[in-house]
């Protein structure tokens, strides 16, 4: 039997050493009973009352792959405690030729076993409602208190020893700027991608997007209210903010809803973090105005430019720049001697991050070789205890190989050329005038795109991939469907400059 070790602990009474305690266990077990460990799937501080644990899933959709035919638990309450989810995997499982053994519960194959495995798993369940009961209870007495019961901490705080909120001097400025920026008037963009530009970041070590300041503009946090289910703890923490400030910025925010294409055009500037500004380096950001007679008008705007600093690179039209992108990504996938190449070269990449397959798989061909040339002296008459003994050491090197290799797969599955070609054939039947499409085209296929006034350089995400073009020459290649605002006569001139990038391997 082929077989992998699912191991789980809950951050409930666990420590992390359980888990190494799960497996030395279950390991003995499959040695006893000549069971041969192929892979581990291993969740940690997660709990098995809900199936949302993204290994034991992963080991239910690898089950279909029938590499392996076992899976061995600890106790059947690591794999789920919960009798409905418990049932409804076992069942996959069994279709999938797969049958859960516990190491330390001997559940016996008839009846009774089906008896015994029902009631272990009633009382796991018991125990998980139980315990989930004790800590309800305990969460419920930490929100009365003012006490966290964990979450993210807020930019502009700092953690305490009693497990609550004290203002942190340092950032807490920062979320008075935004407040203040935005009840004056300034958009959210805006303000994200000034801080993006200062370097600010929140908590965790990230950029204060869109999204983080939408959500710091929305956090009663920063008035001192806790909340907590059904429990609000109105004064549990110093407020950063005024009251008044704070119901400024709600109105506010609700006022500009009720404008949602406004909205949802700063929101799908689909070059943002890619287009630069060809004089500077600054990234290119979103912004819109609108003209007397009651127009909307978008662009992109270099950020320095836009903070009046040293450049002066002017702005251009979002529609014009983002066709334009669209349109010569497109050409490139169309091109099939390109996406020959790229297919070629992710495949030796792939094959170079990964040498262990083909040094088993020429291990076990080597091996294979010794066997048949034993066989063959066997068949001559040419045997004896050497031989046999000689015979038997190669079954079992090659058993092992072609365990190592099961295992290596299990972990890396082989991507052939065919499936690369065939992800990216998806690329050539989009709907470019679709947003979500023409994001997805241009995350998997730009890597940046620096904007003078007569030219573009493109870095695309794959090897010899970067490319500068005039604009003259763009507007030609593009194709007669391209819509774009026509750009300024210049002079032609066109040069290659090729770059390598990886970045691409990752959609494959």
């Amino acid at each position: 039997m082929k077989a992998v070790i699912y191991a789980r602990y809950s951050s409930d009474n666990q420590r992390e050493e359980s888990i190494e305690g799960q497996l030395r266990e279950c390991k003995e077990f499959a040695e006893k009973n000549d069971i041969v460990i192929i892979g581990e799937y291993i969740d940690r501080a997660l709990s098995a009352k809900t199936d949302n644990r993204p290994n034991f899933q992963k080991m239910i959709k690898d089950s279909y792959r029938k590499v392996f035919d076992t899976v061995i638990v600890w106790k059947v309450d690591r794999f789920a405690r919960n009798r409905y989810d418990s049932a409804h995997y076992k069942n996959i499982l069994k279709k999938n030729g797969v049958k859960v053994i516990s190491a330390k519960e001997h559940i016996s194959e008839g009846a009774e076993g089906i008896i015994l495995e029902a009631m272990l798993e009633g009382y796991a369940e018991y125990y998980s409602v139980e315990l989930a009961e004790k800590i309800n209870r305990g969460l419920t007495e930490n929100a009365l208190k003012g006490k966290l019961n964990g979450g993210s901490i807020p930019i502009g705080y700092v953690l305490t020893k009693e497990k609550s909120l004290a203002i942190d001097e340092e950032t807490a400025p920062i979320v008075v700027e935004v407040f203040t920026r935005y009840a004056d008037g300034e958009k959210m963009t805006e303000i994200a991608n000034d801080m993006a530009l200062r370097g600010v970041k929140s908590k965790n070590g990230n950029q204060l997007t869109l999204h983080v300041v939408h959500h710091m503009l929305k956090n009663r946090r920063y008035l001192g209210e806790y909340r907590f289910r059904d429990i609000v703890h109105p004064h549990a923490f110093p407020a950063i903010i005024s009251e008044e400030l704070f119901e400024r910025v709600q109105k506010k925010m609700a006022k500009n809803q009720k404008a949602p294409a406004r909205h949802k055009a700063e929101d799908d500037y689909i070059l943002t973090t890619k287009l630069k500004c060809g004089k500077c380096g600054s990234f290119m950001v979103g912004e819109s105005g609108t003209s007397k007679t009651g127009v909307v008008h978008h662009y992109y705007k270099c950020a320095t430019a836009k903070r009046h600093k040293d450049c002066d690179k002017k702005s251009v039209k979002k529609d014009w720049i983002e066709d334009l992108v669209v349109n010569y990504t497109m050409n490139i996938v169309m091109d099939d001697e390109l996406i020959e190449t790229i297919a070629d070269r992710i495949i030796y990449l792939l094959s170079q991050e990964n040498t262990k397959i083909p040094q088993l798989q020429a291990k076990l061909k080597e091996v294979e070789s010794y066997i048949n040339n034993m066989l063959d002296a066997i068949q001559q008459g040419l045997f004896n205890a050497s031989a046999k003994k000689r015979l038997d050491d190669l079954e079992q090197t090659k058993a092992g190989i072609e365990t190592a290799i099961l295992s290596e797969q299990l972990q890396k599955p082989e991507i052939t050329k065919d499936h690369i070609l065939c992800y990216i054939e998806r690329y050539r039947n989009i709907n470019i005038n679709d947003l979500e499409s023409r994001k997805r085209l241009i995350d998997t296929f730009v890597n940046s795109i620096y904007l003078y006034d007569d030219k573009v350089v493109f870095t695309f995400n794959y090897k010899d991939g970067t490319k500068e073009v005039t604009l003259e020459e763009l507007e030609e290649e593009i194709s007669s469907d391209f819509k774009g605002t026509t750009p300024p006569t210049l002079p032609a001139s066109k040069t290659l400059n090729f770059k390598g990038c990886r970045r691409v391997f990752r959609y494959f």
